[in-house]
């Protein structure tokens, strides 16, 4: 079994400040910066660009996914390379040509994830399996943050690590974004998820190094 990576959202952090914000996450345990990209368009909130990005990487040494939750990722996903995220996440339902996004994603020097709503099913992922490197399962709807977690989501998890496995995804991490607390970690982690993905829990805790610490 993989170890769990803890993998805190910055999208609750001081926005003003999220380079700061993201070193002192780093510092208290965690493995990965997510960080939250809206357009308000795909989904009702506006957040950051890739310049914010940029204040993020230069002050980290740990991996940041772009979390693309936009309606044209493909204008997107160049400037997020550049900006130094080691993965780059996409949402499934947002293109007809996922394939083409996770080529375009690769091929500007960062590692293909793809994102999957609640309502999503993941059997396309045989198709695509041998360009993903990261499958991101959301278990709330995208756009705000503090939301309950969907526990029947979770059976997500299991198949598709068997469709990863079965069809070329074998070394793609999956991922779990949405109410991730220290109350279903251990039912995520036992499903065979690899990145914990957690905001409020976090970063809305009066001590951040022992809320990653309870979620492993």
């Amino acid at each position: 079994m993989r170890k769990v990576m803890i993998a805190p959202s910055v999208l609750g952090c001081d926005q003003g400040n999220l380079g700061d914000e993201a070193l002192a996450l780093q510092m208290a345990g965690a493995d990965m910066i997510h960080l939250d990209v809206m357009d308000g368009v795909f989904v009702p909130v506006l957040t950051v660009g890739a310049g914010i990005a940029a204040s993020i990487t230069r002050r980290v040494d740990i991996p940041v996914d772009a979390h693309l939750m936009v309606q044209k990722p493909s204008h997107l996903i160049k400037a997020f390379a550049d900006a130094g995220c080691s993965y780059i996440t996409v949402h499934a339902e947002v293109t007809s040509h996922l394939d083409r996004l996770l080529q375009q994603i690769r091929i500007a020097g960062s590692m293909a994830g793809v994102a999957v709503n609640p309502s999503t099913p993941v059997d396309f992922l045989r198709w695509v399996a041998p360009a993903v490197d990261l499958v991101l399962i959301m278990t709330v709807n995208p756009g705000y943050g503090g939301q309950e977690y969907m526990e029947y989501v979770q059976e997500k998890i299991p198949e598709t690590r068997r469709i990863l496995d079965c069809y070329g995804g074998s070394g793609a991490l999956i991922s779990v974004d949405g109410g991730v607390s220290d109350s279903n970690a251990g039912k995520l982690r036992s499903a065979g998820a690899d990145i914990l993905v957690s905001g409020s829990f976090i970063t809305g805790s009066d001590d951040p190094a022992a809320a990653i610490e309870k979620l492993r």
